[in-house]
């Protein structure tokens, strides 16, 4: 547990410090002449950290001009909040820069590391505070990482206004976060940063490197795109090439170095999955095959399990193709024996082939909207009976019960079809679920249902010459 309390303790941390982006280096206040003895490492990244908005980088949606939350931190308004976002996108530092802007003292919790110990620890500096008559923001890292119990520890205390309550998560908040914390703050959905604003930020911290150090044209701009919206590890990456530069120069080699294990974001578990894998289908399902391609790419750049992705696209196939055309089906089938069998890059590529055929087929949801149809009467309907003339009559009492009575075995019918028979419980004799679509192999089908369905139509008027017959079509 990290907390800023403003007093000498070893334990404890004053709330003015450096921050991230920002021109500030050293210890605040000391003169520009004197140079600190023996000062700690800090990372530039550490140093960089801003103080104030002026200095923030990035989260326009939220900050710039006239936005609720630059006005809050302005007016020294605050309220218990959520920052939900990335790693690297500032959420620590803006938690910081408003509890400096209201004057409040700032409490750090990490979830990771935190327990009841650490939450009662600081719920008591922060009575302290407010003894005193300062308000305290507790920032709580990680808060996702919390148990539910953990989290309700806090709800007392943010809803008297002991504590202004801070956390940040990387994970979706409405699956992570207990009802009562979420409705008790409000969330503000952080983003990466854009490479304008990692430019931005890539040359304080060469700034602050000073002029021992330089970089070749393009060379932050390369940074910038690599870092992948995440600030700290652009400047740890600035870090590393300034430290590997010979005679003090940056050079394409030299990033080509430093960058060569620099992975897009992805997270096996997370929003980032879900989004990803949610972005590849949704793309298939618009005909967009290049879209899906590069979805696909770049879940197997993140470290996806190619058959996680194989036995999706088996679901997309179904799905969003059906009897549109049903070659789909076993083309994905195919592929996901190839990757088990053959394993990567070759299996990668049978999947890639079978992405770009459904990204390219006709697309019918007929059969998906008609299953989805049938077990929703199946569980609002209860146990419809079988109908006499459909039920199974293996023995004499059953067939003295009318069991299988009046079927019509419909190969011995003309054309093969039992114009008019009901193979539904009575209830729901007159129900369709199934309704293909005129495009690709289903649109034969379209033309064969038209034709059963005048059979019925002549069927039910033979039987019934009085009436109109019941029209299905």
């Amino acid at each position: 547990m990290t907390i800023d309390s403003g007093q000498g303790d070893s334990k404890l941390t004053g709330d003015s410090q450096p921050g991230l982006f920002s021109h500030t280096q050293g210890h605040p206040g000391a003169p520009d002449t004197a140079a600190p003895p023996l000062a700690a490492y800090q990372p530039l990244a550490a140093r960089l950290r801003p103080a104030n908005l002026a200095d923030y980088a990035g989260q326009q949606h939220l900050l710039g001009p006239g936005k609720p939350l630059r006005q809050a931190i302005e007016s020294r308004q605050l309220h218990s909040m959520i920052f939900w976002g990335p790693p690297g996108v500032g959420k620590t530092t803006l938690a910081r820069i408003a509890a400096g802007q209201a004057n409040a003292r700032f409490l750090q919790l990490s979830a990771v590391l935190s327990g009841v110990k650490e939450i009662r620890e600081a719920i008591a500096q922060a009575k302290q505070h407010r003894a005193g008559g300062r308000d305290t923001v507790l920032f709580v890292d990680e808060v996702h990482r919390f148990n539910k119990s953990q989290q309700d520890a806090f709800l007392p205390y943010v809803e008297d206004g002991t504590v202004i309550f801070i956390g940040a998560t990387t994970e979706n908040p409405s699956f992570e976060l207990n009802n009562a914390l979420l409705s008790r703050s409000r969330v503000y959905k952080l983003r990466g940063l854009q490479v304008e604003d990692m430019q931005a930020v890539l040359e304080r911290g060469l700034a602050t490197l000073g002029d021992r150090v330089s970089i070749e044209e393009g060379g932050l701009d390369l940074i910038a795109q690599q870092a992948d919206g995440d600030a700290r590890r652009a400047l740890n990456l600035l870090e590393l090439a300034a430290d590997l530069a010979e005679d003090g120069v940056i050079t394409a080699a030299t990033l080509e170095e430093v960058l060569q294990a620099s992975l897009r974001r992805f997270d096996k578990g997370g929003d980032l999955f879900y989004d990803q894998i949610s972005a590849l289908h949704k793309a298939v399902r618009g005909s967009a095959p290049d879209a899906a391609l590069y979805w696909f790419s770049r879940m197997l750049d993140g470290g996806c399990d190619p058959l996680y992705i194989a036995r999706r696209v088996v679901r997309m196939a179904s799905e969003d193709i059906g009897n549109a055309d049903p070659r789909a089906l076993t083309l994905c089938l195919d592929a996901w024996q190839v990757q088990e069998r053959l394993g990567s890059p070759e299996g990668e590529l049978a999947i890639a082939q079978a992405i770009v055929y459904l990204s390219c087929a006709a697309k019918s949801n007929a059969v998906y909207t008609a299953f989805k149809a049938a077990q929703a009467d199946v569980a609002s309907g209860g146990s419809r009976e079988v109908p006499l003339h459909l039920r199974n009559a293996p023995t004499r009492l059953l067939k003295e019960m009318d069991h299988g009575g009046d079927y019509r075995y419909a190969h011995d019918e003309e054309g093969g079809y039992a114009a008019g028979e009901n193979y539904f419980p009575e209830e729901l004799k007159d129900r369709r679920y199934y309704q293909p679509v005129d495009r690709g192999l289903e649109s034969k089908i379209v033309e064969k249902f038209k034709y059963l369905r005048e059979l019925d139509n002549i069927s039910a008027r033979q039987r019934y010459p009085d009436d109109t017959g019941n029209d299905n079509t």
